[in-house]
């Protein structure tokens, strides 16, 4: 059994401080929690984006600055997003964001 873990002075902006690395172009992650479900952050820098994939498990999105798009819509901070098993979708930031994901399993690419 895992250790609980707490981050301290999270929010409002405690998350900006914390270490990102590479994931896909533009968009970086910083892991907070692994073995599923895995929760993280990801920041995508002004015009990044992650191709199509589809959901294989629940994913949950709290955007927590700029705003992040989908094939549905254009979300700002303080959205939260629920995408379940099976949804698809592209993701892309038009100015840049960082967003709070969970997810049960890990996507499938799809493009």
């Amino acid at each position: 059994m895992a250790d609980p873990k707490a981050i301290a002075a999270f929010l409002p902006d405690g998350w900006a401080d914390q270490p990102f690395e590479p994931f896909h172009p533009g968009v970086e992650i910083m892991r907070l929690w692994q073995g599923g479900p895995d929760v993280a952050l990801l920041r995508y820098a002004p015009g990044a984006s992650v191709p199509r994939h589809r959901h294989r498990g629940l994913e949950t999105i709290l955007v927590l600055s700029g705003s992040q798009s989908d094939d549905k819509g254009r979300y700002f901070q303080g959205a939260l997003l629920f995408n379940p098993a099976g949804s698809e979708h592209r993701v892309w930031s038009e100015d840049g964001c960082t967003v709070l994901i969970q997810w049960e399993r890990p996507v499938e690419f799809i493009d």
